[in-house]
């Protein structure tokens, strides 16, 4: 079985790093991902296992591609954390830091981490990609899309949720759900990370800001096959800016339950795990994959919203978990004027 076609991704990896990163002659490139830990071996679903470690060999192909053609090319893995948002142990850290640009081929996000902000605030141009998998690369995939028309569109979605104070987000499904912007900054996450300090998702494709927290009132609901491994529909009951309970959902809503602390009396040391942290607004025209969150939130008209770490997109709330939750068919209202109908954008 071959498990990453190197001839397949060549083009893809070199044009992530022209195109997406600047990679230039004199930068230090680093390729980073994560192994599983020993307890993964038995703990995690054979299906689960399998997709981590093609990700880990993904990431090795990416770097051997890379060294093809540029000189400073430093490989580095890391035992598994486990959970998107949670901080990788040493070296990694360090050595994010001392790379000009950094891609993040893991299974668990790295996006909301100190480790990523410090390595962004030392001037690396890093790109995120948890859960990624080969074929994100092939033509016709994800990464493939005119990033340069995809930055137009997703700067003047952005700027429309910097010009709100607030948002309501519904959808057929039955989620409605009502926030504060005021005072957020809307930020396009356009997939072009050129310059000291930039960052963020490949495959990219997204308008995003963080609501004001203690604000969120209402239900959030995810629709099976919308969500990695859901087979059942789930509903998020928020207030107060925080889920409250999950209802349904199966072994994916026992699972969120769990993290959230939510399993009896809620956890006050969880709290800001289930703080809604993010509204964002997918526009990557290529992007189809709904069983890879990295690649389903970019799916153009499609809303998603988050819980956990708001406090590396804008908001204040610091937590070592954030995951999304993307909504198909939405209609987005700002300010109460409506902007997306059935995930079309009629403003």
């Amino acid at each position: 079985m071959t498990w990453v076609d190197r001839d397949q991704i060549r083009d893809g990896v070199w044009n992530m790093l022209r195109v997406n990163l600047g990679l230039g002659a004199d930068d230090k490139l680093l390729v980073i991902t994560d192994r599983p830990r020993p307890e993964h071996w038995t703990g995690l679903d054979p299906e689960v296992l399998e997709q981590n470690l093609r990700r880990a060999l993904l990431a090795r192909q990416v770097a051997e591609v890379a060294a093809e053609g540029h000189r400073a090319v430093s490989f580095l893995t890391f035992e598994s954390t486990g959970r998107s948002g949670a901080e990788p142990p040493p070296p990694a850290p360090g050595a994010m830091r001392e790379h000009d640009v950094v891609v993040a081929i893991t299974s668990y996000s790295l996006s909301h981490t100190d480790a990523r902000q410090e390595a962004c605030r030392a001037g690396a141009r890093l790109a995120s990609m948890p859960a990624f998998l080969p074929e994100m690369f092939y033509p016709g995939g994800a990464m493939s899309c005119d990033y340069e028309k995809l930055a137009e569109e997703t700067a003047r979605i952005a700027s429309w949720l910097t010009a709100a104070r607030s948002a309501r987000v519904t959808c057929p499904a039955g989620t409605d759900i009502r926030f504060s912007l005021e005072g957020r900054e809307g930020r396009p996450d356009d997939g072009i990370y050129r310059t000291p300090g930039r960052w963020g998702n490949l495959p990219a494709g997204e308008a995003f800001t963080a609501p004001v927290e203690g604000t969120g009132e209402g239900r959030l609901v995810v629709r099976a096959g919308w969500h990695p491994r859901l087979e059942e529909d789930m509903t998020i009951t928020l207030a107060g800016g925080e889920a409250h309970q999950v209802t349904g959902g199966g072994r994916v809503g026992d699972v969120l339950r769990e993290v959230l602390g939510l399993t009896g009396q809620p956890e006050a040391a969880l709290a800001p795990r289930r703080n809604l942290a993010e509204l964002g607004v997918g526009t990557n025209p290529n992007a189809r994959r709904l069983d890879v969150t990295v690649e389903a939130e970019k799916i153009g008209g499609t809303v998603h919203l988050a819980l956990g770490d708001s406090s590396h997109m804008g908001g204040v709330v610091t937590a070592d978990y954030h995951q999304d939750f993307v909504i198909p068919e939405p209609d987005l209202y700002l300010d109460g004027v409506r902007v997306m109908a059935g995930g079309k954008i009629v403003r």
